[in-house]
């Protein structure tokens, strides 16, 4: 009996060995598939949107680098950003585009790579605005996408202000926030720095950055898992992103799509928010 039972505890120890080792290394499943899926939103400009009809943004330039350097196709799945980080934690891709904002919440769930912008909150509001401080949207409706680090900082923000804003909307998509703002049902959007500078540049008739932004200091990052079996992925992202880094190859696309660049950390252990 005791023999059959160390057997049986050996076969289980092999079929146990073999799970983990199956589970140990996300980046050998890629490069066996030879691809790489990539969850992200198209609603994001100018990380990720569609433009006559085409997907287009830093994230898609980041990722084809990615994939060359891989030796893998890049293949995009895309849905609402509500949806993004859930479909990460359900394996339905291997990393998120998106970006994300860096914070203390998000890195208890998720492996963030290399920061790829800043991320700082600011106010995106009309042309014709009388907003002229971050300050005066005390009492004046505003809004900020779904679930976004940006909604979060601008409630903070307004429970800091006498009277506080009187409503703020919330949007599954930042291009209906802008649609409202320029349709003038609410005041100002709260979005991420790079995003509305890119937003105002293109309709610069119906759009204008209020300036100093208002939030703290942060940084995007690409989500990826955060389970071990997931590190050798996030490890080889991550040495991609810091040679685009070293070679002038982020900054060239940086200066391409926000007309600038960003002085960035190599790595974020300790966010601001």
């Amino acid at each position: 009996m005791r023999k059959h039972f160390l057997a049986a505890l050996a076969g289980a120890a092999v079929t146990l060995g073999s799970s983990q080792t199956a589970l140990a290394d996300a980046l050998e499943d890629v490069m066996a598939a030879g691809v790489l899926k990539v969850g992200t939103e198209t609603a994001f400009a100018p990380f990720d949107y569609i433009d006559a009809g085409t997907h287009t943004g830093l994230n898609t330039e980041i990722y084809a680098e990615i994939g060359k350097e891989m030796g893998v196709e890049i293949e995009w799945i895309t849905l609402d950003w509500t949806g993004v980080l859930p479909g990460l934690e359900a394996g339905r891709f291997d990393v998120v585009a998106g970006p994300a904002t860096i914070t203390k919440a998000r890195m208890e769930r998720y492996r963030f790579s290399s920061p790829i912008a800043e991320a700082t909150v600011a106010l995106l509001v009309g042309a014709n605005s009388d907003i002229a401080a971050p300050e005066e949207i005390a009492g004046k409706p505003v809004g900020s996408g779904t679930g976004t680090a940006q909604l979060a900082q601008l409630q903070a923000y307004g429970a800091t202000l006498d009277p506080a804003p009187t409503e703020y909307r919330e949007y599954v998509s930042f291009n209906e926030s802008y649609a409202d703002l320029a349709a003038g049902r609410i005041e100002a959007v709260a979005n991420s720095l790079p995003n509305i500078a890119f937003v105002a540049s293109q309709r610069p008739d119906t759009f204008k950055v209020v300036k100093p932004a208002f939030g703290t200091p942060t940084y995007f990052g690409f989500p990826g898992r955060i389970e071990p079996e997931y590190a050798s992925l996030m490890d080889r992202i991550d040495e991609i992103l810091l040679a685009m880094k070293a070679d002038g190859r982020m900054a060239a696309l940086q200066e391409k799509w926000f007309g600038t660049t960003f002085d960035m950390p190599d790595y974020i252990t300790e966010p601001n928010i």
